[in-house]
């Protein structure tokens, strides 16, 4: 049974390009920096982005801790926005792999405000308090929004003053670059180190990049190494996130014009409240039904169409490569259907 499943866009597939380049891979051992796939992705990453070098590690959690062990010292505090995946969805790892304490702010924004940022740094000198060490955001969010460019600027300019280094939770980078019409360079430098997932909207079956300048990555890689990412012929992936990069990203809009038609679908459906116009691949609403959200899953899996349960009240629907226009249109049709029954 083929599903349209908005649960995330974690669910794409490898498209036949990525599985044809994987076959054919040239590979090598890549901690001896032999594989020749995984040397011409971390290129054309950090060419990309305009940075030094670049870093491929297994996951996207994965790349922003090894970000901040590297950027940090045991006992150091890293701000950040409340919502922010590395506070909300990996696993309390700062806490565990790095030693650092979080310093949460912003928990009205999507996003980190600077001026909550400058409220936040830590003074030097007091031995009561912890080294700020390093200020993370997340571009786009997990709520679907991406930070104006100003936004990012104002905090880059407020840390880099401080000599306190900023890393950018880029999952989504390149739709949040598309929805502010940015280059992946323009919106590169307002962070010394940048993250993306290749295993997103991009389609590649496994792994993320770790961009920076070349003495952080050295760095990282070794951090990599120790935290068990250090992979051997991981060539066969990195073919596939070069495919991800050519061919994939520039059709992200896309996905966004996609996530659109199906704000204006549920507009139209009773009892749905899409909560704001979409910005990249994601729908949040909220809605008034009959039975439980348990049942509305389980009526709209019978019409192979998947979503998650919602979250704090509101439902979340992604929009990827592997959903057309058709499946859209049908996804709303059964959940229109759903809470008629």
């Amino acid at each position: 049974m083929a599903f349209i499943d908005l649960r995330s866009d974690t669910v794409t597939l490898p498209t036949p390009a990525m599985r044809r380049a994987m076959a054919e891979a040239e590979v090598g051992d890549d901690v001896m920096r032999e594989d020749p796939a995984v040397n011409e992705l971390e290129r054309a990453a950090a060419e990309l982005l305009g940075k030094g070098a670049a870093l491929f590690v297994p996951s996207g959690t994965f790349a922003n801790q090894c970000a901040i062990l590297t950027h940090t010292r045991s006992g150091d505090e890293v701000v950040l926005a409340e919502n922010c995946h590395v506070v909300q969805h990996e696993a309390g790892a700062a806490a565990l792999i790095s030693r650092v304490q979080l310093r949460p702010a912003s928990p009205g924004s999507p996003h980190l405000l600077p001026q909550d940022l400058a409220e936040r740094i830590r003074e030097p000198g007091d031995i009561h308090y912890p080294r700020t060490g390093l200020v993370c955001v997340e571009q786009a969010t997990s709520s679907g929004t991406a930070i104006p460019l100003k936004t990012l600027t104002e905090i880059h300019e407020l840390a880099s003053g401080r000599g306190i280094p900023v890393h950018m939770d880029g999952a989504r980078f390149f739709n949040a670059c598309e929805a502010l019409n940015a280059s992946p360079e323009e919106m590169a430098r307002r962070a010394d180190s940048i993250m993306f997932c290749l295993s997103k909207g991009l389609c590649a079956p496994v792994g993320s990049l770790l961009v920076g300048n070349q003495e952080f990555i050295e760095r990282a890689r070794v951090n990599r190494k120790r935290m068990g990412g250090g992979l051997r012929q991981a060539g066969i992936l990195a073919a596939a996130g070069l495919v991800g990069l050519r061919d994939v990203r520039p059709r992200l809009k896309e996905d966004h014009a996609k996530a659109k038609l199906l704000a204006d679908l549920l507009r139209e459906i009773p009892g749905i409240e899409v909560a704001r116009e979409p910005e990249i691949n994601m729908v949040f609403a909220r809605i008034k039904m009959r039975i439980s959200a348990e049942e509305l899953v389980r009526r709209l899996k019978k019409s192979s169409v998947r979503i998650f349960p919602p979250e704090g009240g509101v439902f979340r629907f992604v929009t990827h490569q592997q959903i057309d226009e058709a499946g859209v249109r049908k996804a709303a049709a059964a959940l229109a259907e759903a809470l008629r029954a």
